[in-house]
């Protein structure tokens, strides 16, 4: 998309776009905050037809995104962003005021990241994206904001945007939640498993089904609901996936108690089509940009909101999980002795999952680093998180492969399951370590392929012999 100047206007563009008519054109759409949902959300909009500027404060992030690289990794993005650039209907810009006034439609997708000082979110970067488009509004818009926020957001921000708007402009403001998982977010933007739309009127609810015509047309479920609701919808997902992998991981102490194996017992769970066998893996526990914080947040504005008893079991859910940090890490201690001082540990894996670059609250990170702060020799692999891992964890040790990983290792602890990893031959490896000793925490592992190879295999929830 070239730079328009005012020859080149069209008639559309010399007189107020009315964004809320029936009959108005497909809305021009602005992302602000091109991180992680921004940054997807943009390329996916422009592939599903529209034109899209999006709009960052980061002048290092516009450019690169506007060179066609994107700065972080995603399967599949990189592709789509270079051909979304090529036919002009996406462009990236540092004027805020430049996006505004081209976009009919304006996403809030910027971070909530958790207070230094307590649980709760921090919500001043939404503040201030949402300040900015109402400052700027030149014409009627439709503010949609994606960011998770805690309840009762939407409402306050619906007050500073009457306070801070032009009283001549149709504005309103409505809640469309994210639900992007990290290796699959392009598939979860274009193609979503849910489409929800809070606090929407007739009017607004009709912008939004023309933005997302495609994934509707598709089948895509669309359900319209009150702005509270739809700001408790994507934080009550994640803590029901954060309750689920906490469940299961206290079921697997009962299993390692009992000599049973959790496993084989999450696989039975998961032939209950109540239940279903996603999220039951037992292991090293949940991390990333989004769980942690967000059920966190979950817990302090439940117990703010007087819901204790919610609050509660959230509190019982993060002990749990952070809990089989520590439970990797005395298994590591087992093996070594009692004790990892001056004993070289193989780590692979440092992402907090699979199919991202993403060490955000990386249990995998955090288990190395508490390792290496025992004073362990910590070399740790990774397929796409080395780089970020080196700038978040700069002591310790890098491997480019997982032999190099694994060579003279006392204990080799297995931290995120990449199928490079699960795929990993034992045979070949053990003879590269100085005692052949793997610890899976992902649960992924075959125990009697390994125990075979040679190697002194421990689990999770799986029996030590």
């Amino acid at each position: 998309m070239t730079e328009q100047h005012a020859d080149d206007l069209s008639v559309a563009d010399l007189f107020p776009r009315r964004v809320f008519d029936a009959d108005a054109p497909a809305p021009r759409i602005s992302v602000l905050g091109t991180g992680y949902l921004g940054a997807t959300h943009a390329v996916s909009m422009a592939a599903l037809g529209m034109e899209v500027v999006g709009y960052d404060t980061d002048p290092a992030k516009v450019a690169a995104l506007q060179a066609g690289k994107v700065p972080f990794f995603e399967p599949g993005l990189p592709e789509l962003l270079e051909e979304q650039l090529a036919t002009g209907r996406l462009r990236f810009t540092t004027d805020v005021a430049e996006a505004v006034a081209f976009a009919d439609v304006h996403f809030v997708c910027v971070g909530t990241p958790q207070t230094k000082t307590s649980h709760a979110a921090n919500l001043s970067f939404v503040e201030a994206a949402t300040t900015a488009i109402a400052e700027n509004l030149t014409h009627d818009a439709l503010i949609v904001g994606k960011s998770t926020v805690p309840v009762g957001t939407g409402a306050r921000l619906r007050e500073l945007v009457a306070a801070k708007a032009r009283q001549d402009v149709r504005v309103e403001l409505v809640w469309n939640p994210e639900f992007l998982r990290e290796g699959k977010a392009v598939q979860d933007t274009l193609h979503p498993d849910r489409i929800v739309m809070g606090g929407t009127t007739p009017e607004s609810e009709a912008v939004l089904r023309r933005v997302y015509a495609t994934p509707i047309a598709e089948g895509s479920p669309v359900v319209v609901c009150d702005l509270p609701t739809a700001e408790l919808v994507k934080v009550s997902a994640n803590a029901f996936l954060a309750t689920k992998i906490s469940f299961i991981n206290a079921i697997a102490s009962v299993c390692e108690a009992a000599d049973a194996d959790v496993t084989v017992l999450a696989d039975a769970l998961g032939h209950d089509v109540r239940i279903g066998r996603q999220f039951l893996d037992a292991g090293l526990g949940f991390g990333g940009g989004c769980l942690p914080k967000d059920i966190r947040a979950l817990m302090h504005r439940a117990n703010e909101l007087g819901a204790h008893q919610a609050s509660a079991l959230l509190q019982q859910v993060d002990e749990i999980n952070m809990g089989q940090r520590g439970r990797v890490i005395d298994l590591a201690l087992e093996a070594c002795g009692g004790s990892v001082l001056n004993r070289r540990v193989g780590v692979l894996g440092a992402a907090f999952k699979p199919q991202t670059d993403d060490v955000r609250d990386s249990p995998a990170l955090n288990v190395a680093a508490a390792l290496h702060l025992r004073g362990a020799q910590v070399t740790v692999y990774d397929p796409e998180a080395g780089d970020t891992a080196r700038a978040s964890f700069p002591t310790l040790g890098y491997a480019t492969s997982v032999e190099e990983a694994v060579e003279g290792a006392d204990v080799v602890l297995v931290l995120t399951e990449w199928d490079e990893f699960v795929g990993a031959e034992p045979a070949t490896l053990a003879p590269l370590t100085q005692h052949a000793n793997v610890i899976d925490a992902r649960g992924k592992l075959d125990p009697q392929r390994w125990r075979q190879a040679g190697w002194s295999f421990r689990g999770l929830g799986r029996t030590a012999a």
